[in-house]
This record gives structure tokens, C-alpha cells and sequence, in this order.
């Protein structure tokens, strides 16, 4: 069961099939695998040069850091807590920090980030903060405005609304050291910046920039402290692979009076709209509403207004000039306006408590993840949030629309960012934190396969074996039932879930934690699987320690290992050991293997536990 995994990869993504017995599957891996050594080798050997690097160690919590964090006016949640503390060591540590915060949309990934930005300033270095959009970067400055204020902290601004005077005055506080903290777009990463003393750089959604934008970054991750904020969620398998040569923190629980966002996913409706709209005004809150068309924008506009004359109505997109999309998002902002006609311009980071509602048309145009993405918007106050999808009223959707709307209707709990990973983006996911090459890999074999010979690769250049193509090719040793029965587990999924659960024993210490888990969901084990688990204990030991085969006869089970193993093995201290485990062990030296041999006795788990005994005594 353990060599069935699902395929997992983009919607319109079709896999190639291979023969069983054919040679190009074996081909395909071994091709795929020389590949993914390299992006492993890569990824091992930044990680091992940082820690060469000196970096500078911030100075440990003080009290105007306590101070500081007491200041949030909000309950911080447990994994803020945490990803914070962990931040703070690795800027501690005397080597540069690359660390990576991952965190579905508006779970407070900006606090933990900001804590880290004061701890950089308390220790006398300057901050970067760079974010993908214009919008997101006043949002981010006008926040730090506010958080940092009563800290005698100077904070500045440098996007495409700068102007060259403040620009230049800009370039010459951050010489000087004046600017504690900048937060700007791609405009910081221009080669005439020149910093009195640099620290940490705060980049939100890496992914977003372009190619030279990244290769600038890279520059900077020389010698200074570096976090990355994403929303992108990694799954639990990526998580393994990342944490081995990264650091990798993560915020999982929703803040407090945080509702799941209402979803509904219906034709172009206009009542609908309507209804919407007065619901969202009696609350006095605010509505998105996206139409992705900027030559038919102003027409929605009129429209919106047709239908409900009491809303104040406006509209951006992103080419209006610089003034206008300023203006207009600080005058909804302060809630000049009730409802925000607009294009995708919204899809990142912007936080209006306020607005409560949105309504997306034409939704089936749209990604997954860009779905949800902009559904993020919404739902960031303690008020319930509603978003519609709506698609064409004539339109028939294909089978992808269909999925994608449905995936987005399901998904609607918070924290589902990390469900929606399964569907959609966790192939962004890997691509977005490996490389986007890497896309084509999964593409070709799979998320579940590739993460897999990505984690055999870390193992194996970190020098951790774990024979897994020896177990890949090899028959069971001993043939013990393998079957659960329905009295145990009454569906087909679950039984799945149990026998690969199973199947990942591979020490005693996996062992003893599958065995609580499933007697914690199952209630307490029977005989047959007792034995299931033993046996696959049993396999993983003795791959490690050089067995061949396992016979069995009505009387006895011998296990023989290989020549190898045979010299390496002190025969008398063995006899020993084996007599304090069970002295019915026999010991014999047949053409240079060993065998040892043990009378088979009725209760067959008694055998088992001692040959894994034995397997344990054999260095």
C-alpha cells in the first residue's frame, strides 16, 4: 500500500501512463530523481553557507521590546506567539536568519513581522519591508504608523507615489542612518539605496516579484536577516522537506471572533446583487465588487447605481493614474464611499475591516487560488462576511469552472487555505518555495511522488539511508494477516488511511506512536493488527541490519544476513544477548551467513516482539 499514492497535480494537468512491466516508468524517476538531488544539494548547501556567514546577533528581548509587544490590541493567538519567539532566536543566532512565515490570509502574519522589525531597531540596525503592490505598501506603512506610534521609531515610504523630491531626501536619511524602518515596493531593491546600517528585510509574498527583482533579493541574503511572509499554504510534506534546511514557521489558528466567510456560487443575479448590497449598507458596512473588465468598468458603475440609488459608488483599476487610485482607496477607507467597483487590484493584502462583502462576476474566469485570495479580503472584522460568485446567466461551465467554483463553495472554513492546498495550491506551493521549474516535475509524477524523492534527497545527502528502494523491491520477510476487519474500521477510506499508517513504521519509536493513535481513534487493537504493525517493524529493522531472507517452516523462522553483516557480528557476546531475550534462539555459521532460528510457539506476537529483540542486540 505504501507504493500507491494519489496524483496530485494542476486541473488540467494529465498524467502519461507507463506499462507495469515496462522500463520508461523506472526511467522516469531515475531522471526525475538526478533533478531533484541537485534542487536538494542546492537548498542544503545555502542553508550549510549561511550558517558560515557572520551575521550580527540582535540583542535579546528588553523591556521596551515586553513594552512593545503589550501594545497589540488584539489577543495574539497561540502560533503568533510562537512563530514570533522562534523568529527572535534565529535573529539571536550570530549567523544571517532565513526564515520563512506562512499563514493564511489576515491571521497576523504583519504583527509577528513587526515584532521582529522593533527588535531590529532596539538593536540599532535599519528595516526593509517590501511588499509586491503599491496599495499593499501604504497599507503596511499606515499600519506601522499606527502600531509603532509613542516608540520615537522614523518610518518612511518609497512607491510609484513618491515623488523625486521626497525620494531623494528619502535615499539621504537611509544613508545616514536617520530612517529606522522603509517600506516600499521593487523601488527599494534600486542599486543607488545606500543603508547606514542594515538588518532584517521583511519581504511579503517573495513569489510575486519578477526574476531580476529576485535576483536582487538574493544579494541581500548574503549577510542580513531575511523573513518571507506568505499565504501560500505548504503542505505537511513540503513542511518536512523546508524545515531541514530553512526555517519555517507557521501561523495555523484563526484570531479570535474570526467567522468563516458565507459563500455562494450562483448565476449573475440581479435581485441578488441588490439584496446584498441593502444588507451589507443596514450594517452600515462596505462591498467589494469585482468586474475585471476596465473598459466596461464605468457602465458597472452606473449600474450598481440603477440598482441601488442610496449606495455611494466608485471604482479603481490599475490604469488610472497614481493621484486617482490613491485618492480613491483612502476615500473608501474612510468610508466615503459604500461600494468599490474594481479589477483584481484588490487581490493582495488589502485589510478594510469594514468590508464585508464581496461580489465577484464572472467567477469562473478566475484561478483557485486567486479565488481565494480575493475572498480573503473580506471577513477580517468580528462581522460575518458574505461573497458571491457569480458566473454568466446563459454561460454552461466546463468541468474545470465547475470544480474550481465548487472547491471554493467547500472550502469556506478558516484555516482552509491549507485544504484548498490539496486541490490547487500546493503544485503553486512547491513551485512558489522550490523554484517554479519545479512544477513541470510534479506535473509529470505527481505532488505525493515528487515530495517523496525530494525528501529520500535532503536524507540522503544529510546522510540519513533509508533503504527505501531496497523496500520498494523487497517481499514481505513474514506473511502475517494484513487484513482489518469492519468491526474495526466499517469504510474502505479509512481502512486505506490505517494500512498506510502502518506502513510507515520504520522504528520503534513510530511504532509505539501509530499504535496509540490508532487505539486513540479506534479503540484498542486486536491480535491480527498487533502483528501487522509488528511485522512491518520487523521489515524496517532488518533491511537496516542486513537480512536477506526469513524462512519459515511448521517449526521454526530463521532469518539469515548477508555476508557482510555475518563477519561483523561477535558470535559469542550475540549468544549472550539472545539468551537474555529468549534461550530458545539458536545461533549457526552456514558458508559464512548466519542464521538464527527460533521455534515458532502459538501466540505468534511473542515471536515477532523477540526476533525485533533480536534485530536491536545486532549493531
Amino acid at each position: 500500500i505504501e507504493l500507491i499514492n494519489k496524483y496530485a497535480s494542476k486541473d488540467d494537468a494529465r498524467p502519461k501512463l507507463n506499462k507495469l512491466d515496462g522500463v520508461e516508468w523506472s526511467k522516469k524517476k531515475a531522471s526525475i530523481k538526478n533533478k531533484v538531488k541537485n534542487i536538494a544539494k542546492k537548498l542544503l548547501e545555502t542553508s550549510a553557507k549561511r550558517k558560515l556567514l557572520n551575521g550580527f546577533s540582535f540583542y535579546p528581548d528588553d523591556e521596551m521590546q515586553i513594552l512593545f509587544e503589550s501594545k497589540f490590541p488584539y489577543q495574539e493567538t497561540h502560533d503568533q506567539i510562537t512563530a514570533a519567539r522562534e523568529i527572535k532566536e534565529d535573529m539571536e543566532n550570530p549567523y544571517p536568519m532565513d526564515r520563512l512565515l506562512c499563514g493564511d490570509v489576515g491571521y497576523g502574519k504583519t504583527e509577528v513581522a513587526f515584532r521582529a522589525i522593533f527588535k531590529a531597531i532596539e538593536s540599532g540596525k535599519q528595516s526593509v519591508f517590501l511588499c509586491p503592490t503599491t496599495i499593499l505598501s501604504k497599507q503596511h506603512y499606515d499600519n506601522a504608523i499606527r502600531r509603532f506610534e509613542g516608540f520615537n521609531i522614523n518610518i518612511a515610504l518609497l512607491n510609484r507615489f513618491t515623488t523625486e523630491k521626497e525620494k531623494n531626501k528619502i535615499f539621504e536619511e537611509l544613508k545616514s542612518g536617520k530612517i529606522d524602518l522603509i517600506i516600499g515596493t521593487h523601488r527599494l531593491l534600486n542599486k543607488n539605496i545606500e543603508y547606514k546600517d542594515l538588518g532584517l528585510l521583511v519581504i511579503d509574498e517573495e513569489q510575486r516579484f519578477g526574476v531580476t527583482h529576485k535576483e536582487k533579493i538574493k544579494e541581500y541574503k548574503e549577510n542580513i536577516d531575511i523573513l518571507t511572509l506568505s499565504a501560500t499554504p505548504i503542505p505537511r510534506t513540503l513542511q518536512m522537506s523546508l524545515s531541514r534546511v530553512r526555517g519555517l514557521s507557521l501561523i495555523e489558528t484563526p484570531p479570535l471572533f474570526r467567522y468563516p466567510v458565507q459563500t455562494y456560487v450562483l448565476r449573475e443575479n440581479d435581485q441578488v446583487i441588490k439584496d446584498a448590497i441593502y444588507k451589507e449598507l443596514s450594517r452600515k458596512g462596505q462591498v467589494f465588487f469585482l468586474y475585471n473588465n476596465v473598459s466596461k468598468i464605468e457602465d458597472e458603475v452606473s449600474r450598481i447605481k440603477k440598482l441601488v440609488p442610496e449606495a455611494r459608488v466608485t471604482y479603481i483599476h490599475g490604469q488610472m493614474n497614481k493621484e486617482n487610485i490613491e485618492k480613491t482607496m483612502e476615500s473608501f477607507v474612510d468610508k466615503k464611499y459604500d461600494v468599490l467597483v474594481c479589477t483584481t487590484i484588490i487581490e493582495t493584502g488589502i485589510d478594510i475591516e469594514n468590508a464585508n462583502t464581496l461580489i465577484v462576476l464572472n467567477a469562473d474566469h478566475f484561478g483557485l487560488s486567486q479565488l481565494y485570495q480575493i475572498r480573503g479580503r473580506i471577513g477580517r472584522g468580528k462581522n460575518i462576511a458574505y461573497a458571491y460568485f457569480m458566473y454568466e446567466k446563459n454561460k454552461e461551465l466546463n468541468d474545470v469552472a465547475v470544480k474550481r467554483l465548487d472547491a471554493i463553495k467547500e472550502f469556506t472554513e478558516l484555516g482552509s487555505g491549507y485544504a484548498l492546498a490539496v486541490r490547487d495550491l500546493q503544485i503553486r506551493g512547491a513551485g512558489d518555495i522550490l523554484g517554479a521549474e519545479q512544477s513541470g516535475f510534479i506535473d509529470s509524477i505527481g505532488y505525493d511522488m515528487y515530495i517523496k524523492i525530494l525528501n529520500e534527497e535532503v536524507d540522503s545527502l544529510k546522510g540519513v539511508i533509508k533503504n527505501e528502494e531496497k523496500k520498494e523491491k523487497q517481499k514481505p520477510f513474514i506473511n502475517v494477516a494484513t487484513h482489518i476487519s469492519d468491526k474495526y474500521a466499517d469504510s474502505e477510506e479509512l481502512k486505506i488511511e490505517i494500512h498506510k499508517k502502518i506502513n510507515e513504521i520504520d522504528n520503534y519509536n513510530s511504532f509505539l506512536k501509530i499504535k496509540e493513535e490508532l487505539s486513540d481513534r479506534f479503540g484498542s487493537l486486536d491480535e491480527n493488527i498487533i502483528l501487522y504493525m509488528l511485522e512491518e517493524l520487523f521489515e524496517a529493522k532488518a533491511l537496516e541490519k542486513g537480512v536477506f531472507k526469513v524462512e519459515e517452516t511448521p517449526r521454526f523462522i530463521t532469518v539469515y544476513f548477508d555476508t557482510k553483516k555475518s563477519k561483523e557480528i561477535d558470535g559469542k557476546e550475540l549468544i549472550v544477548n539472545l539468551f537474555k531475550i529468549n534461550p530458545l534462539f539458536e545461533i549457526k555459521y552456514v558458508n559464512n551467513i548466519l542464521r538464527i532460528s527460533l521455534p515458532i510457539r502459538s501466540l505468534e506476537k511473542h515471536f515477532l516482539y523477540d526476533l525485533t529483540k533480536m534485530l536491536d542486540v545486532i549493531e
